[in-house]
């Protein structure tokens, strides 16, 4: 059977895509690096994946554990700190503090934006 795909609206931050395969839904978003995170991810700011199916919606919790081992490059220790972003990287979804929104038990929505911003600057 061939994989069907059908555009979804895109935003200026996150896009998706709906991907049926045998009943199960993919979602490519596109996750921003600003404020100097983006170094930690070989200098690309924007990157959209397709995160893989799983039984339960995806989370935030769950989604910085796919970055850490999919996308970010070197120094994970400053990018992370145990299951979490580190202090001092602030977490945006749809332009919304993620502390309003949940944190780490956020589900990620159709159409969701997320952004990471670092406001860790040495001197």
């Amino acid at each position: 059977m061939q994989n069907c795909i059908f555009p979804v609206v895109t935003e200026a931050v996150l896009s998706i895509t709906r991907t049926f395969t045998k009943s199960k839904i993919s979602v490519v978003h596109c996750f921003y690096f600003r404020g100097g995170a983006e170094l930690l991810f070989d200098g690309v700011k924007k990157h959209q994946v397709t995160l893989p199916c799983q039984p339960e919606p995806w989370d935030i919790r769950n989604l910085l554990k796919w970055i850490k081992h999919n996308l970010l490059k070197e120094r994970p220790e400053l990018f992370m700190q145990g299951e979490s972003v580190r202090p001092g990287i602030l977490v945006l979804i749809n332009e919304a503090d993620w502390e309003l929104m949940g944190e780490l038990d956020y589900k990620l929505q159709d159409q969701d934006n997320v952004l990471f911003i670092s406001t860790l600057h040495g001197g």
